[in-house]
């Protein structure tokens, strides 16, 4: 049985030859390891392989594995990819180091009048519902420029980019096309006179139609831990 060691080998050798295909550095990716439904010793089997980065869905969930990890705060970041209620911005803006489900004005200006003074600004990327599903949150790609301007002058918040749950597809052509969509809203928004770094788009089954596309940050949780376990 692949130890989560091996299955980030694994992943890490994907990125590699997608980066390959690509014509890209495999420094421009980042991956992010989605540790949700998993408990603290999983994440530090993810540490002791090398695994820095770590995404969290739900926030009671996170913030109890963050303060189980205590003392590996200092080497860890820890980014909140899931919905995000105005009832628990504070916690958020408290303990996280990114937040990637940003959709509405009232949040960010919530996380940025919550972010503690003696830490560094909060790193956001704003949701898009690049599929137009129903059931997905996020901003629609026609108001997303309107909500990235006004996100970008808060305070404490450090807009850095957008990030997207595409709609499941098959093949390499259907699942390129809406990762390509969120790149061209991107590079938009740069030519708007943002400063823009980060395409948090990709996922196991996805990541290397979204490293063609031109994704910075993969969010991989399966391929690393495993299918997904009920929480205890």
């Amino acid at each position: 049985m692949a130890t989560i060691s091996d299955n980030i080998q694994e992943v890490s050798g994907r990125i590699a030859r997608a980066c390959d295909a690509a014509r890209r550095p495999v420094a421009s990716v980042t991956l992010l390891a989605v540790s949700k439904t998993f408990g603290p010793e999983a994440v530090r089997e993810a540490v002791a392989a090398g695994q820095r980065r770590f995404g969290e869905n739900y926030v009671q969930e996170a913030l109890a594995k963050i303060e189980a990890l205590g003392d590996l705060r200092d080497r860890l970041e820890w980014h909140l990819i899931g919905p995000l209620q105005a009832n628990k911005t504070r916690a958020v803006a408290e303990a996280f180091d990114w937040v990637h489900s940003v959709d509405r004005l009232k949040l960010a200006q919530r996380l940025s009048d919550q972010r503690p003074d003696q830490l560094a600004p909060l790193q956001v990327c704003l949701q898009v519902n690049v599929s137009g599903e129903a059931s997905k949150s996020g901003v629609a790609p026609d108001e997303a420029a309107a909500l990235a301007h006004a996100v970008a002058v808060l305070p404490r918040l450090r807009l850095r980019g957008l990030m997207a749950i595409p709609a499941p597809a098959e093949g390499l052509e259907a699942q390129r096309r809406p990762h390509r969509a969120l790149h061209a809203l991107f590079d938009r928004l740069n030519a708007a006179g943002l400063a823009l770094d980060t395409l948090s788009i990709g996922m196991s089954a996805d990541l290397e139609a979204a490293v063609l596309e031109g994704a910075t940050m993969l969010r991989v949780g399966s391929a690393i831990f495993g299918a997904r376990a009920p929480i205890a």
